[in-house]
């Protein structure tokens, strides 16, 4: 029996372009394999097969766009001999023998095993989850924070882009006054472009990352993990619970923090970009230490929201190593 195999939920995404097409017809498909590899602003993210069979013909092509819903390819589905036979298993080259370690702890007290152990969830350790899951193997991802997506997606790129956005509608509202069309000034309501920056834009994402890491059957953890063995971690959980996971392999992908300066005053005034994207308020005059890509990326929202913004550089130009014409 043939089946349309159609785009899952991806996080509420829309018109997504389709950069890779992982199979053809007359390839024979197992569950949970992709089929093709979808790229939007800030994450790729492939899209399995829901059952084993064969792939009878292609719906889409190199660079579609494509939303929930869309249909990717007919799929005849395989019998029930050949769905319960497990596909044939890529050869792996076995490991060297390994020189004497100390005793692991038995992988029976182990709370979780997996295959492959990833501890972070930023860009680098969920596509890496990702990938490691679409290649069969048991993986189980540790984020310390509620949210996947690392700062990129949570206090980063994404919310910065957001804000910019915002920031340049209300600039360029401004500029068509030279051209004859006046707007009247904007009112700017916090409290309303905070939450459509958590909750329409990061959430979003963040959601349809949750959305693949089930469809893969990777295993999500929340807490703090730290070696206890060569082959071990515990898990301190934010319910205060600890977990240990025994694992094959381990990728260590914990990212990095802006580090708090020892002299820096504790003064609510004094905020980092983390702190700059919550929007706590629009101060009448800010400065900006740093005139990076960051620095001036908060300079340019608080500018259009109304703030007078004066940055400071130390080096001879903005955005030290870019193209001084920029």
């Amino acid at each position: 029996m043939s089946s349309t195999v159609k785009v899952p939920d991806i996080g509420g995404f829309e018109a997504v372009e389709i950069i890779e097409i992982l199979v053809q017809p007359g390839d024979t498909v197992s569950k949970e394999q992709s089929l093709i590899t979808l790229e939007s602003d800030k994450a790729s993210m492939d899209i399995p097969c829901p059952q084993a069979g064969v792939v009878k013909k292609l719906l889409v092509k190199l660079g579609d766009k494509v939303s929930e819903g869309t249909p990717i390819i007919e799929l005849q589905a395989a019998s029930a001999e050949a769905q319960d036979a497990k596909p044939t298993p890529q050869p792996t080259p076995k490991p060297a023998s390994p020189d004497p370690k100390p005793a692991s702890p038995d992988p029976q007290s182990a709370s979780l095993s997996a295959q492959v152990l990833v501890l972070g969830a930023g860009p680098g350790g969920y596509t890496a989850a990702f990938r490691a899951a679409d290649l069969g193997l048991k993986v189980v991802l540790v984020e310390r924070y509620p949210s996947l997506g690392g700062v990129c997606l949570n206090v980063g790129c994404i919310p910065s882009k957001a804000l910019l956005h915002a920031a340049k509608v209300i600039t360029e509202a401004e500029e068509m006054a030279h051209h004859g069309v006046s707007f009247a000034k904007p009112v700017v309501d916090l409290d309303t472009l905070r939450n459509w920056k958590a909750n329409d834009v990061v959430a979003k994402l963040t959601n349809g990352l949750m959305g693949l890491a089930k469809a893969r059957q990777v295993t999500v953890i929340q807490g703090t993990a730290q070696f206890t063995s060569p082959n071990t971690v515990s898990v301190q959980g934010a319910d205060g619970q600890a977990k240990t996971i025994h694992f094959e392999n381990a990728i260590i992908a914990a990212g990095s923090s802006a580090i708090k300066l020892p002299f820096q005053p504790d003064d609510p005034r004094v905020i980092d970009s983390t702190g700059a994207l919550a929007l706590a308020d629009v101060p009448a005059r800010l400065l900006v230490i740093g005139g990076g890509i960051i620095g001036l990326e908060m300079g340019t929202v608080y500018d259009a929201l109304g703030s007078r913004v004066t940055v400071v550089e130390r080096g001879p130009q903005l955005i030290t190593g870019c193209d001084p014409d920029l």
